[in-house]
């Protein structure tokens, strides 16, 4: 059996074991691919992971032999799923593999913006703390967490690990996803729909797949029915937040900051308007990439294999 990584440089940055899947078969590694090399590299190959290399519609074509594609990942909306379910093709995630790593990066954006401890860290080492007055230090706004409310769009496993945290800090929590989850429910958790989210959150979280309905879900008209001075963290998709929407309601005041590591597009540069936005913090989609955390995906990636190969398939998307 011949294993192609597409991708794997992000994956194996400080040295991830591959055993998991070399005892399955031959790995064929590869840093990265573009879409040029793809359709050289798929051919006779069996198996297929990838980060973040697209395979569309015309790919498949030059698969001959390939059953399965594997995302290193939760989302696969840089696959054609349709069609390679056409071709026999199964196209696997990893669901809730980042639910610690994603979910505590959401909670340090939101601690970021609320606290400012990069500014106190910068304050203390570049400036010096000697006056006790000093009002560069009173003049920064903070926010006491307590009893404030967090707005999750996505209750899947990430969300819910965000939500434990808001409530451990005695936040209140309202939950938006397709089909409720009634059990979850608690005195500080409860499902709503999304306008009353939109409406009574002063923090928002996204953490939603990126869907054909979820594209855009921040954008003008849902900015427009939040709280004045609402703050932002996404750490899900860049397509869930329209970056000018944002932008405008950042400069207008609508909305007081925002905490972001995922942009539209990818990789988003230098000049990008959301990214460099002086009440943006930012970071370049690392949630997910803490050594433990890419370890668990190689895992359950050839966990994903063996269970095709047994014909037991698991997290199958398509």
């Amino acid at each position: 059996m011949k294993i192609l990584i597409t991708d794997g440089f992000l994956v194996n940055a400080g040295g991830v074991s591959w055993k998991p899947l070399e005892e399955i078969g031959e790995v064929i590694y590869y840093d990265d691919t573009t879409s040029e090399q793809l359709p050289e590299r798929i051919k006779d190959v069996d198996a297929a992971f990838t980060n973040r290399v697209r395979f569309p519609a015309e790919i498949f074509q030059y698969a001959n032999k390939l059953k399965m594609i594997g995302t290193f990942g939760t989302g696969v909306d840089f696959i054609d799923c349709k069609v390679a379910r056409e071709h026999g093709v199964s196209v696997c995630n990893i669901p809730g593999y980042g639910r610690g790593a994603v979910a505590q990066m959401a909670i340090a954006l939101m601690f970021e913006i609320c606290r400012r401890t990069s500014f106190f860290d910068d304050f203390m080492k570049n400036t010096g703390w000697e006056n006790p007055i000093e009002p560069v230090v009173s003049n920064v706004r903070q926010m006491e967490l307590t009893g404030k409310t967090m707005g999750i769009i996505g209750m899947g496993d990430i969300g819910y690990a965000i939500a434990k945290t808001a409530m451990a800090l005695d936040m209140k929590v309202l939950a938006y996803r397709r089909h409720p989850v009634k059990e979850l429910e608690c005195d500080q958790l409860r499902f709503v729909d999304l306008d009353i989210l939109l409406k009574e959150s002063d923090i928002i979280s996204t953490n939603c797949p990126l869907t054909d309905e979820t594209r855009y879900i921040i954008n003008k008209d849902s900015i427009a029915r939040m709280k004045d001075g609402v703050i932002l963290i996404n750490a899900g998709r860049g397509a869930l937040f329209n970056t000018q929407d944002v932008v405008e309601a950042l400069d207008s005041g609508k909305i007081y900051m925002a905490g972001v590591d995922v942009f539209d597009p990818e990789p988003c540069g230098k000049n990008h308007p959301l990214a460099t936005h002086p009440r943006c913090v930012a970071s370049p989609h690392v949630a997910w990439s803490p050594l433990e955390t890419r370890q668990n995906l190689v895992n359950r990636s050839a966990e994903n294999l063996k269970a095709l190969l047994d014909g037991t398939p698991k997290n199958v998307k398509n």
